[in-house]
C-alpha cells in the first residue's frame, strides 16, 4: 500500500464512528450506484476523509453537525496549503456529492453544500509532441526499427530494470551501463520482446488516443484485426470501438507473435500488454517506458496523456471533425475535447506570426 493510501486508511480509522459508516456507504454509492471509476472513488473518499477530519477539529461528531461555514473552511484551509486551482475545484465537487447523498440518506437535514461555489479552475493548454516529435517517440524501441526476435546486437538491461524502465542506450562497449558483455542467450531473448511490446504499446497509444489504463486493460481478444479497431472500456464503464492504423496493426502483430509468447506465463491470463514477469503490465510501468523513451529520444518529457493530447491535435490538425475526435477519446462532454481546437488555433497563429510578412 502507498504512502498516501496508509495516511488516508489512518485517519479514516481515527474519525467518529458515525462519521466511519457515512464514508464506507458513500464509497459504496459511488462505486455501485453511480458507477465511478475506482480513481474516482479513491479520490472522492480521500476528499471526504479529509472533510470530515477537518469537521471533528472544528468540534463535529457526526455528519448531521456539518454545516456550510465547515465547507467553506476546508476548502479555505486547502488553498492556504498551495492546493491547485483544479485540485479545490475537485473538493469542492467531491463535498457537493457528498453533502447531496448525505441528505437523500437522511444524514443531513439540508444539503448544506448546495451553495458553495466552484473555485474556477484554469484551463491550460496541453503540451503537445509535433507529428516527427510523435513519429520519433513510437519508433523509439529498438533504434527505430523492429528488433529481431532473439534480440541480437540490442543491448541488454539489468536484471532488475528490465521491468521498471526501457532499454537504456547501450554504451562504446556495445552493452547497457551496469551490465556485463557476456549476456545468457534468454536474456537477450527477453528483451527483445520487451522492445516489441514496447514498440507495439506506444504505436497503439498514438494510433488510438487512449488512456494508459484502458490500453493496459486490453485483453488480446478486444482486438479485432481484420476491422483494424480495439474495444475499449472507459470511464464510468462506458464501451467504445476506436480503430487504429498500419504501423500500430504490424506492431501489434509483431508482439503478438514473436514478443508475447516469450514473456506469457501463469499470470498472463488474456492481458494484451504483459510485464517482463508475465503478468498484466501495470499503468504506472507504462508510464514510465513512455517517459523513458522520451528522454532516450530528445524530446520533452512526455507521458502517456501527453501522446494522447498529440493525437488529439493531429487528428484536429488533420481535419477530423470535433464530435468523431470525440467519440475516439471517450468523452462525456464535448467541451473537453474543444480544448484541442484550442491548441490547433495557437499552431495556426505561430504560423502565421513566422510566416506572414505582416503578422
Amino acid at each position: 500500500m502507498s504512502r498516501r493510501g496508509t495516511g488516508t486508511r489512518a485517519t479514516h480509522q481515527a474519525l467518529p464512528p458515525a462519521m466511519r459508516d457515512a464514508v464506507d456507504e458513500f464509497a459504496t454509492h459511488l462505486a455501485q450506484v453511480r458507477n465511478r471509476s475506482a480513481h474516482t472513488v479513491r479520490a472522492y473518499v480521500a476528499d471526504l476523509v479529509s472533510l470530515l477530519d477537518h469537521a471533528v477539529r472544528m468540534g463535529c461528531a457526526e455528519p448531521a453537525d456539518l454545516e456550510l461555514g465547515v465547507l467553506r473552511s476546508w476548502l479555505a484551509k486547502q488553498r492556504t496549503t498551495g492546493a491547485a486551482h483544479s485540485s479545490s475545484a475537485r473538493r469542492a465537487a467531491a463535498a457537493r456529492t457528498f453533502s447531496g447523498w448525505a441528505h437523500r440518506s437522511g444524514l443531513l437535514a439540508t444539503d448544506v453544500a448546495a451553495p458553495l461555489a466552484t473555485p474556477k479552475a484554469c484551463r491550460e493548454l496541453p503540451v503537445v509532441l509535433r507529428a516527427d516529435q510523435a513519429a520519433a517517440l513510437v519508433e523509439a524501441p529498438g533504434g527505430g526499427g523492429t528488433p529481431a526476435p532473439d534480440g541480437a546486437g540490442l543491448p541488454v538491461p539489468r536484471p532488475e530494470a528490465a521491468t521498471a524502465t526501457p532499454p537504456e542506450p547501450a554504451s562504446a562497449t556495445g552493452a547497457a551501463p551496469g551490465t556485463a558483455t557476456a549476456t545468457p542467450p534468454e536474456a537477450a531473448t527477453t528483451t527483445g520482446a520487451v522492445l516489441l511490446r514496447d514498440r507495439a504499446l506506444l504505436e497503439l497509444l498514438y494510433a488510438t488516443g487512449a488512456r494508459i489504463s484502458e490500453v493496459c486493460g486490453l485483453d488480446v481478444t478486444d482486438v479485432d484485426h481484420g476491422r483494424r479497431v480495439i474495444r475499449v472500456i472507459g470511464k464510468g464503464n462506458r464501451e467504445r470501438t476506436v480503430p487504429y492504423g498500419l504501423p500500430a496493426q504490424r506492431a501489434i502483430d509483431r508482439w503478438l507473435t514473436v514478443g508475447r509468447p516469450e514473456l506469457a506465463g501463469a499470470a498472463s491470463d488474456r492481458a494484451l500488454f504483459l510485464g517482463a514477469r508475465g503478468g498484466r503490465l501495470h499503468p504506472t510501468m507504462a508510464r514510465r517506458i513512455v517517459a523513458g523513451y522520451a528522454r532516450t529520444a530528445g524530446l520533452p518529457p512526455t507521458s502517456p496523456h501527453g501522446l494522447r493530447h498529440s493525437a488529439a491535435t493531429h487528428l484536429l490538425d488533420g481535419g477530423a471533425d470535433l464530435r468523431a475526435v470525440q467519440e475516439l477519446l471517450g468523452h462525456a462532454s464535448l467541451a473537453s475535447t474543444q480544448i484541442y481546437t484550442h491548441v490547433s488555433m495557437e499552431r495556426l497563429r505561430a504560423a502565421y506570426r513566422q510566416a506572414h510578412p505582416r503578422a
